[in-house]
């Protein structure tokens, strides 16, 4: 019988052991976090407008997770003729999740914000599970006094609302609070679309604030390779993807789906692009919400993409 990888050590199987993202070590000493990338739950989604359940999304991505825990073989690609996530170039830990205090934006924001200035300051890269997508806004501060980032927001929603109703801290905020940063120096807005997403004014202020916007249709109208081009390159990258830029048809577990959306190697092949043309230092995947899909194939989409975008910033930078 021929011999491989898996010949050594425990064969570990998906539905063996605890889980933890792609059952990567956990590590609860925020302390010592030696890593080149950090997993990172941040269940909160009292930012939410519809439908809640975003809070659930970092435990279904992390159990979805292990279908695809490569363990220390690595992941190979045929196509590209890599081995991805192998473990002598690997190392990715889980430090679990921030705090959330029930009811209390500004306490659990303040809490994700320090657990990504955690990952940080031991030179890892950040990557957080949602939780609705104003959990970005506190990890873009916690880059406040790193070097400049160019925010690439993968959307089916602009989320550029400066305020409602007094709320400043929600789901339809994050992009508008960013691009009050100084640190934020652009921003690229790709895949929004329909009905619902923000009032006209907002697409003239993101636009007056330098951001570059997006939807489907021009994205695949000029192409994967055009599109690359419209992006800064030679410069840091911070991703937020939310699941609702993909469409309903293999993502039907969020809060608020909107049709006409992205299928999963659009997204990948775009995110391995930018890996090669910039470097990404963090990104967020937020409002997977896994009780409104009942095949798990919304979790199983975010965690697939999450470990080969993963295993391509490792493998390019």
């Amino acid at each position: 019988m021929s011999k491989n990888k898996y010949d050594k050590g425990r064969l570990n199987l998906p539905f063996v052991g605890i889980c933890t993202f792609g059952k990567y070590p956990y590590v609860q000493d925020w302390e010592n976090i030696n890593a080149d990338v950090a997993v990172l739950g941040a269940p909160f989604d009292f930012g939410s407008q519809f439908r809640s359940g975003a809070r659930m999304g970092p435990r279904g991505i992390r159990e979805a997770s292990t279908l695809f825990s490569f363990g220390h073989a690595g992941a190979y690609d045929h196509e590209d003729d890599i081995v991805y996530l192998s473990d002598d170039t690997t190392r990715i830990v889980d430090i679990g999740d921030a705090d959330i205090i029930h009811t209390d934006t500004i306490k659990s924001h303040a809490n994700i914000e320090f657990a990504v200035k955690k990952i940080l300051a031991a030179k890892a890269i950040p990557v957080v599970l949602g939780g609705d997508h104003s959990v970005n806004i506190p990890c873009v501060n916690a880059f406040e006094d790193q070097e400049p980032i160019h925010i690439v927001q993968i959307d089916a929603h602009l989320d550029f609302v400066d305020e409602r109703h007094g709320v400043r801290y929600g789901h339809g905020n994050p992009m508008r609070r960013a691009s009050e940063k100084k640190h934020v120096i652009g921003m690229t807005q790709i895949g929004i679309r329909n009905v619902g997403s923000t009032a006209r004014e907002g697409y003239v202020e993101a636009k007056k604030r330098g951001s570059e916007i997006y939807s489907v249709r021009q994205f695949r109208k000029i192409g994967l390779k055009e599109m690359l081009n419209k992006i800064p390159s030679n410069i840091r990258y911070y991703l937020t993807i939310d699941i609702d830029a993909f469409d309903p048809s293999i993502a039907a577990g969020t809060g608020t789906p909107s049709h006409g959306g992205f299928y999963y190697y659009e997204i990948l092949e775009l995110i391995d692009g930018l890996s090669k043309q910039g470097n990404i230092v963090g990104l967020d995947l937020v409002e997977v919400a896994p009780d409104y899909d009942l095949t798990n194939s919304t979790s199983t989409l975010a965690a697939q993409l999450l470990l080969n975008v993963i295993g391509r910033i490792l493998y390019n930078r």
